[in-house]
């Protein structure tokens, strides 16, 4: 979808940004680019929309050369994201978010339709938030906004230019684990600039860490973290970089202990636990609770069964899965069926045990998959 060629951007004092920049970003990929303040990845991103142009190489989207395409029709095609927003602040949120769907000719029943349609999809209810102007807005709703414009036009293409960076740690979060869920759904061709390595690693299939104005290693999260191939990326990734791949590594089946299972109306089964805690499911084989290993003499499984808060959906990350542990001081923590056809039912436990083993073997995967690390 995006591919860059020889791509080079050098200014008038001599100052080179971007030196001979070759990759791609397929179709419905989103590939994150991290690095030093200074280091290019802001320029290789607006080379993108044209609002900076290369002095060589080429850049296609979709095919064609932007060099041949008027610029101000090629950037009413991609969305762009920054980190000021910058919506209009005497226009609604509704008007604002209906701006590039006006400029393209849709008619105004039509764009406004379009924007409350999107600004619900970003968690905004248009019949709430629609007529509010953006100083009425917190600075996590006025990034909703934003992204919500920028895909008003239905782009192929994204370009988000530290679009989080200017909220609270914790607004940030939820906003990243948000578009997240926003891109499996649209899977647009995104690139994500950022000076954060952990937002690089979250949310990117694949990302681009740069030296000075050049890519020093392009792969996945996984790769990059468990086999840096200079001294440059293992420094800048860190070196608690296996502790990092606990956010790049999901809970899969492999990982679980099965301990025993009683239903929630079951008769207390104490003999049938043997000095071990079992887990409690509920009638639809959802987790309830659990037991301890020697439970009272008297009382039914219902009575005594202890909360389980303790729970991530199947797929979840290692880190999601350690932070539930130390969230609710738990000893293990239920694994459910989740993702978008999940239900909630129950499949196993992740120890602290099977979490280090996990962890443990996803480091050597990488290191024996990836470049030896120089």
């Amino acid at each position: 979808m995006i591919r860059f060629e020889h791509v080079t951007k050098r200014y008038a004092d001599g100052t080179t940004a971007v030196d001979d920049l070759s990759f791609e970003v397929a179709e419905g990929e989103l590939v994150t680019l991290v690095g030093p303040s200074g280091c290019g990845k802001t320029t290789t991103m607006k080379m993108v929309n044209r609002l900076v142009e290369p002095t060589g190489g080429s850049i296609h989207v979709a095919g064609r050369d932007i060099a041949a395409t008027d610029p101000v029709d090629l950037r009413r095609r991609i969305g762009y994201v920054i980190q000021q927003v910058g919506l209009f602040p005497h226009r609604t949120v509704l008007e604002n978010t209906a701006t590039v769907p006006r400029l393209l000719g849709s008619g105004r029943a039509a764009a406004h339709a379009r924007a409350a349609e999107l600004l619900d999809l970003v968690g905004l209810d248009p019949r709430t938030y629609g007529d509010r102007y953006p100083d009425q807005l917190s600075g996590g709703q006025r990034q909703r906004v934003g992204v919500a414009r920028a895909l008003a036009a239905d782009p192929p293409v994204l370009l988000m230019d530290e679009p989080f960076g200017a909220v609270d740690p914790v607004v940030r979060e939820h906003l990243q684990s948000e578009f997240l869920k926003l891109q499996a759904q649209m899977r647009k061709t995104v690139l994500f600039v950022t000076h954060d390595l952990e937002e690089a690693v979250r949310l990117g299939d694949r990302m681009a860490v740069y030296g000075q104005g050049r890519i020093e290693q392009f792969d996945t999260p996984a790769t990059v973290l468990g086999a840096p191939v200079s001294p440059y990326v293992a420094d800048f990734v860190g070196a608690d970089r296996a502790l990092r791949r606990l956010a790049v590594t999901p809970v899969e089946e492999g990982h679980l202990e099965r301990p025993p299972v009683v239903r929630i109306d079951d008769p207390l089964p104490r003999a049938a636990l043997d000095g071990s805690r079992a887990v409690v499911v509920d009638e639809d084989g959802r987790p309830y609770g659990w037991l301890p290993a020697a439970p009272a003499a008297k009382g039914t499984v219902r009575e005594l069964a202890r909360p389980m808060d303790a729970r991530v959906a199947l797929g979840a990350s290692l880190k999601e899965a350690f932070s539930a542990m130390l969230r609710y001081d738990a000893g293990w923590v239920a694994v459910v069926a989740g993702g978008g056809e999940g239900d909630g039912r129950y499949l196993g436990v992740l120890t602290p045990d099977r979490l280090h083993e996990a962890l443990r073997r996803s480091v050597g995967e990488a290191a024996d998959a990836g470049v030896t690390p120089r």
